[in-house]
């Protein structure tokens, strides 16, 4: 692995909003609406981590019909209104931000749209504007590298010196398959025990639950002190 470290790419939900949770139980409601009966559970163990416009394609074919044409207005107006009453930033995340000194950028699986709202919404919008970049600018979404790769070009930046925070499977199998080194995020409210497991096995070299960590593990990551 090459120790060099020069961009660190962020995911959004779960990593620097705790938001799972909260975009869960909306997709599960909407879906339950409209003839899709899914528990916030098992979005989770389906879509976390995957694009909104991936998920609504295997739920049609399982259908076998097009949810409504208004299906991703409702679902954007049911999670923006839980956003604005519940969405909080991941604990220790402006901390974490401000020692680090490397540059940062934003690459998820939601929107822009989400993103400004998510990422405003707790003020840390600003911090990484312009350099927020989304699944919907690039033709597969997560868990193909696809996204990573886009946002590593878009900072002028190689791969093999980017490093990924990511706290989901398709995230971090992404990430891998772009050539970059990640770490797993296990400290969002929805992460279920065990759960640092899950993400080791994804291919994550290190897993963390308290931002305050995450300065120091980049630079044993620099030193090429990553544990087997």
């Amino acid at each position: 692995m090459n120790a060099s470290v020069d961009l660190i790419i962020f995911d959004c939900d779960g990593v620097l909003v705790d938001s799972e949770v909260i975009s869960c139980r909306a997709h599960a409601e909407v879906l339950t609406r409209h003839g899709y009966p899914i528990s916030s559970e098992q979005v989770f163990d389906r879509f976390l981590g995957r694009s909104t416009r991936q998920a609504n394609l295997e739920i049609e074919a399982e259908l076998g019909h097009s949810l409504p044409d208004d299906f991703h207005v409702q679902l954007r107006d049911e999670l923006f209104q839980s956003f604005a009453a519940k969405l909080e930033a991941v604990p220790h995340i402006d901390a974490a931000l401000d020692a680090i000194g490397q540059p940062v950028c934003v690459a998820s699986s939601g929107s822009q749209e989400r993103m400004r709202v998510s990422l405003g919404r707790v003020g840390l919008y600003d911090t990484f504007a312009p350099n927020i970049f989304s699944a919907t600018q690039v033709r597969n979404g997560k868990p193909a590298p696809d996204l990573f790769l886009f946002a590593a070009a878009q900072m002028q930046t190689a791969p093999s010196r980017c490093l990924v925070i990511e706290d989901s499977v398709p995230g971090i199998t992404g990430a891998v398959a772009a050539g970059m080194t990640v770490l797993g995020f296990h400290g969002g409210s929805h992460c279920r025990p065990g759960y640092a497991e899950t993400l080791r096995a994804a291919g994550a070299v290190m897993t963390f639950n308290d931002m305050r960590e995450l300065p120091g593990l980049i630079g044993r990551i620099e030193a090429s002190v990553v544990p087997g």
